[in-house]
């Protein structure tokens, strides 16, 4: 894919519930290699933007399309394309840690899954942990349990919120190295975060939600669609 691939388009993106509207006139544009930080008070509509962009919820309005081809959870090309971490995983209680990522990493037919999974372990340190269950864990591991499902399988788009949620320091540091690495490699990354290392390093835009749309910003994105 190439680094000016257009991989995430939306277009007038509504969600409401009930009388309240929480986002409304939605426009981005993500292309290979571009990070988005989307950044705003709480309930500005970060998280429901993020759960519309990957099919866990339904926005009202709108159009969302990845890698050219309109949202749909069916899809298995999107499936292939597009990892998250938004929600807590429900992770599978009966698998270990390792079995866990063993299974993302098969499932999505990772050529070398075993050293793709030891290589993810070391790097969230999760080694000592390999064996456990996942209930047996404390909240920061299972947060990095998580992490580390998306990374172990291919992707072509990530969306996260707030990823840097129960890490220490340290997490936070290696996760705006691997960040950012992944988008200089050509990932495109849409993220939200109240963590201004992991703005400052992994963004290469930052769309403020809750504040006054610019027009002139909406057409400069997609002016050459």
């Amino acid at each position: 894919m190439s680094k000016r691939d257009v991989v995430l388009s939306v277009k007038g993106l509504g969600r409401s519930y009930g009388p309240a509207v929480i986002v409304s006139g939605f426009d981005l544009m993500v292309r290979a290699g571009e990070a988005v930080a989307l950044t705003g008070r709480n309930g500005s509509g970060k998280s429901t933007v993020l759960r519309c962009l990957v099919g866990a919820d339904t926005a009202d309005e709108g159009e969302i399309e990845i890698c050219g081809r309109p949202l749909d959870e069916d899809d298995v090309e999107q499936r292939r394309d597009l990892a998250t971490v938004i929600d807590d995983l429900d992770f599978f209680p009966d698998l270990s840690v390792v079995e866990h990522l063993d299974l993302f990493a098969r499932a999505h037919g990772v050529p070398d899954p075993d050293e793709m999974v030891d290589e993810v372990l070391d790097q969230l340190q999760l080694i000592p942990q390999s064996g456990q269950l996942p209930g047996t864990l404390s909240s920061g591991q299972k947060r990095r349990l998580a992490l580390a499902s998306a990374f172990v399988r291919p992707r072509k788009l990530l969306v996260l919120d707030e990823p840097e949620q129960r890490l220490d320091v340290e997490g936070v540091a290696w996760l705006a190295r691997r960040l950012k690495a992944e988008r200089e490699a050509g990932l495109a990354i849409v993220f939200a975060s109240h963590e201004p290392v992991l703005v400052e390093t992994v963004a290469t835009r930052i769309v403020e939600m809750g504040a006054p749309a610019d027009p002139a910003d909406a057409d400069a994105q997609f002016e050459d669609q």
